[in-house]
């Protein structure tokens, strides 16, 4: 099977890495600066399994027709990766990988509802730079048909899949991207400050404001009546549970947890999209629970001023202080 991995940050690195060292005909379609390296250097990638080098076939754009295409662009990028590659894409599978819940009703307004299968990325990966990433901790990749029923093509990516990571198949994909929203919500934090994931929530005042943000999203889901689906090692009570407990013990926890996710500094999607000088896919994180509010005559003033916030690091450059944060909040 012919595999083409659109997108060379953190999670398409991996992928195309892991995919090729299985023994997959694999070509990772990169931008220019990224191009220039792997044309010449092995994909490096370090972490969780050590280091691992491998010669990934790197281009500009589909050159071929391939088997699938595992799109790794973030949310916002999606257009113009199409439009790019648009001579290759007709009538091929296409694995979304995105975050948050927009990617798959995007993609159906390109493409036939049968060319698409979602996917839910579990494990953890860091961008350093062109050609080096940190594949920081373990996780399944869980894969689904968005529009129509599981199938036959299913079945044969979900065993590709196999050889580089733990494959569930769901029925369900898109309750369980709903639930992943809020996995990725505590994103936002560390890309105001400019700190990784360990030292931004080794602060108990921002493991607080993180409940707030999360208790405020999940009203607002309620609210709009979307279900829920738990994850295959991350139940819908574990969110709830921990909204509903004492915010000291919920903090608490918060602390354990985030400080706890990799032995290496871990960025975050929003906050590694904001070092590479690009925009982040925070309007499909927070922002999407700022949407749901608006069109259901709801009000979410915490992540729409979370929202602003990191529009405003994006276009300045500049990044918060502890402090800073906390007053815009108090």
């Amino acid at each position: 099977m012919k595999i083409a991995v659109i997108g060379a940050g953190a999670i398409g690195s991996v992928l195309a890495g892991y995919l090729a060292k299985s023994g997959s005909d694999v070509r990772l379609i990169c931008r220019p600066d990224q191009l220039g390296v792997l044309k010449n250097k092995p994909l490096v990638i370090t972490g969780v399994r050590g280091k691992i080098s491998i010669k990934v076939k790197a281009v500009a754009r589909l050159e071929e027709r391939v088997s699938l295409i595992i799109l790794c662009v973030k949310t916002q990028d999606i257009y113009q990766a199409l439009k790019e590659n648009q001579q290759f894409i007709k009538d091929r599978l296409f694995l979304s990988t995105q975050n948050g819940v927009q990617a798959d009703h995007i993609l159906r307004t390109f493409l036939k509802e049968d060319d698409i299968i979602s996917s839910i990325i579990m494990f953890g990966a860091t961008y350093l730079k062109p050609g080096e990433v940190v594949h920081n901790f373990e996780g399944d990749i869980i894969i689904g048909r968005p529009f129509i029923p599981n199938d036959v093509p299913l079945n044969t990516i979900a065993r590709v899949l196999k050889k580089t990571f733990p494959v569930v198949i769901s029925k369900n994909v898109l309750g369980m991207k709903w639930l992943k929203l809020f996995v990725n919500f505590n994103n936002c934090l560390p890309a105001t400050l400019g700190k990784p994931m360990q030292e931004t929530f080794s602060d108990e005042r921002i493991c607080s404001l993180s409940i707030r943000l999360l208790k405020e999203g999940l009203e607002i889901v309620d609210k709009a009546g979307i279900k829920l689906v738990s994850l295959p090692n991350f139940p819908e009570d574990r969110i709830r549970g921990l909204t509903a407990m004492p915010i000291e013990q919920a903090v608490g926890i918060m602390k354990q947890t985030m400080t706890n996710l990799s032995k290496e500094p871990l960025y975050g999607s929003i906050l590694q999209s904001i070092l590479r000088k690009r925009k982040s896919e925070i309007d499909y994180i927070n922002g999407q629970i700022v949407t749901l509010a608006k069109n259901n005559n709801l009000k979410a003033p915490l992540n729409e001023l979370m929202v602003k916030l990191v529009h405003q690091v994006e276009d300045s450059g500049k990044f918060l202080s502890p402090e800073e944060l906390l007053q815009k909040f108090n």
